[in-house]
Parts: structure tokens; sequence; C-alpha cells
């Protein structure tokens, strides 16, 4: 499906998720350089094709009265105020390097997807966005579940492989190679690029 991936940029949303700075550095570790540097180079091919961005972000009010208890994954985050340091500055900060820039949105959700709870829904249908372009850390979460929830709603999706990461690696292999091409193309950020400047010389 990659190699027949095609963009219309005003109907495209690409979405950077959870890439805070302590996020990558937990997730990327020795990589997080590389990683950057090709989220980064998605992110301006994808602004000068005239796509919409969007960065998802985590985060919560003083106390995280979004959490129920008894929700297990994030009641861990409440009760650690070693785990809630993550998602405040410095570490809960985007790298200046993939930086919202001024005609970028920002969502900040307080789940795993970049759908609940969140205006993102709304936010696509008003920019009549039909394609998403997904991103992010981690592959086995954000990733998977907005992939999910986004393929239910009939967007066309992609995937940049290479721009996710995973602390389980076998995982996140299978994710990319076996349960994401059912739903969508999986392509490298070159792959992106590439259909993005075919786009240009396109329009």
């Amino acid at each position: 499906m990659a190699d027949t991936f095609t963009l219309d940029p005003a109907h495209t949303a690409v979405l950077s998720m959870d890439c805070q700075a302590g996020i990558v550095s937990i997730y990327t570790r020795e990589g997080k350089d590389a990683f950057l540097a090709r989220a980064a180079s998605v992110l301006n091919h994808a602004r000068a094709a005239g796509m919409t961005i969007i960065h998802i972000q985590v985060g919560f009010r003083s106390g995280l009265p979004e959490v129920s208890s008894r929700n297990a994954l994030f009641n861990a985050i409440k009760s650690s105020e070693q785990h809630q340091k993550l998602f405040l500055e410095p570490h809960g900060t985007i790298p200046d390097v993939i930086a919202p820039q001024d005609d970028d949105i920002v969502i900040t959700k307080h789940r795993i997807s970049a759908f609940a709870g969140t205006d993102l829904a709304m936010i696509l249908r008003a920019n009549d966005i039909d394609t998403l372009v997904l991103l992010g850390i981690a592959t086995s979460g954000v990733v998977l579940s907005t992939l999910i929830e986004a393929s239910d709603a009939d967007y066309r999706l992609a995937v940049i492989g290479d721009c996710c990461a995973d602390l389980d690696s076998a995982l996140h292999d299978c994710l990319l190679q076996r349960f994401f091409p059912a739903r969508g193309s999986v392509l490298s950020s070159e792959g992106f690029i590439a259909a993005s400047l075919k786009t240009d010389k396109q329009s």
C-alpha cells in the first residue's frame, strides 16, 4: 500500500503524538536525535506541502482530576509524583526541533487515544480532513489506539513507521508489519517525503 499511497494536502492532517521530551528520551534512548530528525523532516515537508499539522500531548490539571481510580494505567500516574513529572516542564514539553509552529494545532489529551475526551474529531471535520498520517510514541499506545478509532471513523490512514517507537520491539514490529497494514499504509519517513514531493509536482 505504501507504493500507491497518495496525498491530497488540503484534506490531510499529520498527527505528531506524545512526542514530549521525557517520553522521547525514555522510548528512543540512544536513537533520540535520529528519531527527532526524522520526525522534524516529516513535519517540515508536510507544512511545505500545505497539510494540517496537529500535535497531541499528554497533560493534566493540578491534582489530576481527569483521572479515575478505575483506570489502572492513569491511576498509576496519579499516585506517583515521579510519574507526574514526566508531563510537567521541562519533561512534558515538545522538543524544539519538532515544536509547534504558528499555524500548527495543539491538543492536550488525558487518555491513550488522541480522540478520547478531546476536540480532535471536531477539528478534523471543521477542516474537511479525510486522511490522517500518524507518528508518535508509543506504537502500542497512542498510535494503535488512535489508528483503531480513526479506522472505525473511515479515515484514510498512514503510519510513519520509523517515526514511532515502543519499549517492546517485538510488539512494535508486529504492529507495523501485520496489524497496521490491514487498516492503512505504513510508510518510512523518506517514503512519506517522496509522496509529499510528488504531490507538490502534481499541484
